[in-house]
C-alpha cells in the first residue's frame, strides 16, 4: 500500500450573510493555493437545508472545479482543498474534501494537509472492530476516528481534541460540519492561519493554509492558528480559540526554504524577506571563504530561488539579472507524482538567455537540491547558452534523510547527496562528488546554522528533520490510546 505523502493546501470560509454563495470564494482561494497541489482540488459547501455537498475532481483548480460545477454549489460555508498525492494515490477517492455521512454520525467533510504517521497502525485497529475503508490514504481514517468518537464525546471540540491526540504526524485539520460550524486544528509543523475579507457586502472568515490565500482576495490576515490550537468560527460568531492543547513546536524549514509562495506569512515571517535573508548569508560564507569570480553575475533558478538570489546581489554587490526564463504554463517539476514527469518538465519549463549569461560566470541560486535532476539539466543548458562558468549555491544544506511529514522525499536513494556512488568519508568529499555530477565548477550549500539564522526563529521550534535524521514521532499516543480501548 502506498504511503500518502502529501504537501497540500487547504481553504475554508464562512459569510455572516448566509444569503450569500461562497463557492467562487473558494474557487479563487484555491488558485492562490495552486502551487501546494497540482493533482486534484475539490470543495464542500452546506446549503440552507444542512446537506453537504461535496465535489472533487483530478487536475489544477480551474480544470477540476469548472464554471458549470461551481454554479451548482450554493451555500454560505465551505471548504476546500488542493491536493498533491504521491505516485499510486491517484484515485479520486483520495482526493479532498472527504465527505463522512452515517448513522452514527453527524455528517461532515474534513480536509487536511500534512502526513500521519500511525495512520496504518490505526486503520488496522478500526478494520478489526469492523471499519470498511474505501479509499488507502489516512484521510479516511481520520474521518473514521471522527465519526466514532462523536459516540464518546460531547462535542466537536472535545471531540477534535481526541483525535489530535492520537494522530501522530504533521498536519493541519478542517472541519465542516452539516450546522455550518468549521474547526480548525494544527499540529505545529504544518501551516495554517486565518484572517477576514469583506466582500459580496458581507464579512467573510477564512481560514488557509497562507495568508496570501486571504490577502489576494482583498482580506486582512489576523494571525497564525497556534501550534496545538482548536479554532471554532460559525456565522454568528467570529474566531474563537475554543483550546489550546501542550503539544511541541516542529515548524517545517521547508515551508520557508521553498514551499510557501513568497507574498506569504508565516509564524510571523515574511517568506520573501526570509528567502532574501538565506541568499545574503550564501554570500556571507562566500565572502569569508575567498570566493573568486570574473565577470558574474547572479542568476535565479526561477521562481523559488528568485528572493534568495536577489539577497546574495544585494550582500555581494554583484549585478542580478534573469538568465533563465520559465514557461509559465509548465509547473512545479519537484511536486509531480513521478521521475520521467519530473524530467519532462525540467525540459520544457526553463530556457537560457543567451544574450545574458553568454560570457559571464554565472553564480546560479537555487532554493534546494534534491534529487538534483533539474540542477544538473539547467547547468548544461546555461553552458549551452555561453557561459563561461557556473557556481552553483543553495540556500538550504544538503538534504539526506527522507521526510515522513508531508514532503515528497520517499527514500534516502532518490537523494543525490545520499546516492551510494556519493559516499564519502567527510562532508567536503560528499560536496565535491555532487559537484562532479551536475557538472558544477563550484558548489555551495548553505550551513544549518546559517538557515536557521534566517529564517530567524528559535532552534527547538523547528523541524530540521530532513537534514538532521532526528525524527520527532514515536507512536506513544497510539498505544496509549489502544491500550484504553478507545479507539
Amino acid at each position: 500500500m502506498v504511503k500518502p505523502r502529501e504537501e497540500c493546501g487547504v481553504f475554508a470560509v464562512v459569510a455572516r450573510d448566509p444569503s450569500v454563495d461562497v463557492a467562487q470564494v473558494i474557487f479563487r482561494g484555491l488558485m492562490t493555493l495552486q502551487h501546494r497541489g497540482q493533482e486534484a482540488a475539490g470543495l464542500s459547501i452546506v446549503d440552507s437545508s444542512k446537506r453537504i455537498h461535496t465535489y472533487k475532481d483530478h487536475g489544477l483548480v480551474f480544470q477540476a472545479l469548472k464554471p458549470e460545477i461551481l454554479q451548482k454549489l450554493w451555500g454560505h460555508v465551505g471548504i476546500g482543498q488542493v491536493r498533491y498525492g504521491t505516485a499510486g494515490s491517484g484515485d479520486i477517492r483520495n482526493a479532498q474534501p472527504f465527505h463522512y455521512e452515517t448513522t452514527q454520525a453527524p455528517p461532515f467533510s474534513i480536509v487536511y494537509n500534512g502526513n500521519i504517521t500511525n495512520y496504518k497502525i490505526l486503520k488496522e485497529e478500526l478494520s478489526k472492530k469492523g471499519k470498511i475503508f474505501l479509499t488507502n490514504g489516512d484521510t479516511e481514517v481520520i474521518a473514521n476516528i471522527i465519526a466514532s468518537n462523536t459516540l464518546v464525546t460531547k462535542d466537536w471540540v472535545e471531540n477534535l481534541e481526541f483525535t489530535a491526540k492520537i494522530l501522530d504526524g504533521a498536519f493541519s485539520l478542517v472541519i465542516l460540519t452539516n450546522e455550518g460550524d468549521i474547526y480548525a486544528y494544527r499540529s505545529g509543523n504544518k501551516p495554517l492561519c486565518y484572517g477576514t475579507v469583506k466582500s459580496l457586502n458581507t464579512e467573510l472568515y477564512i481560514i488557509a493554509s497562507e495568508s496570501s490565500a486571504i490577502t489576494s482576495l482583498g482580506g486582512k490576515l489576523i494571525r497564525d492558528v497556534k501550534p496545538g490550537e482548536i479554532i471554532h468560527v460559525h456565522q454568528d460568531h467570529f474566531f474563537h480559540q475554543e483550546k489550546l492543547l501542550e503539544v511541541e513546536n516542529h515548524h517545517c524549514i521547508f515551508e520557508y526554504v521553498y514551499f510557501a509562495r513568497g507574498d506569504s506569512i508565516i509564524d510571523g515571517k515574511n517568506i520573501h524577506k526570509t528567502r532574501e535573508a538565506l541568499g545574503k548569508n550564501l554570500a556571507k560564507y562566500d565572502k569569508e571563504h575567498g570566493f573568486k569570480y570574473n565577470n558574474a553575475i547572479v542568476v535565479p533558478v526561477p521562481d523559488s530561488g528568485r528572493s534568495a538570489a536577489l539577497g546574495y546581489a544585494k550582500e555581494s554587490g554583484l549585478p542580478y539579472d534573469e538568465g533563465l526564463m520559465k514557461n509559465r504554463y509548465v509547473f512545479r517539476s519537484f511536486i509531480a507524482p513521478s521521475q520521467a514527469e519530473r524530467m519532462n518538465l525540467v525540459r520544457m519549463k526553463l530556457n537560457p538567455v543567451p544574450a545574458i549569461v553568454e560570457g559571464k560566470e554565472i553564480i546560479l541560486i537555487d532554493d534546494s537540491i534534491v534529487r538534483g535532476t533539474t540542477m544538473t539539466r539547467i547547468v548544461k543548458l546555461l553552458r549551452w547558452a555561453g557561459a563561461v562558468k557556473v557556481h552553483v549555491r543553495s540556500s538550504c544544506p544538503p538534504i539526506r534523510f527522507p521526510c515522513h511529514y508531508g514532503v515528497d522525499f520517499p527514500s534516502k536513494e532518490e537523494l543525490i547527496f545520499c546516492r551510494k556512488e556519493f559516499e564519502a568519508s567527510s562532508t567536503d568529499e560528499a560536496n565535491e562528488l555532487v559537484r562532479k555530477e551536475i557538472d558544477a565548477d563550484s558548489l555551495v550549500y548553505l550551513s544549518m546554522e546559517g538557515m536557521i539564522d534566517a529564517v530567524n526563529l528559535p532552534k527547538e521550534d523547528l523541524c530540521t528533520v530532513c537534514w538532521s535524521g532526528n525524527y520527532w514521532f514515536d507512536h506513544q499516543s497510539t498505544q496509549k490510546y489502544l491500550k484504553n480501548g478507545r479507539i
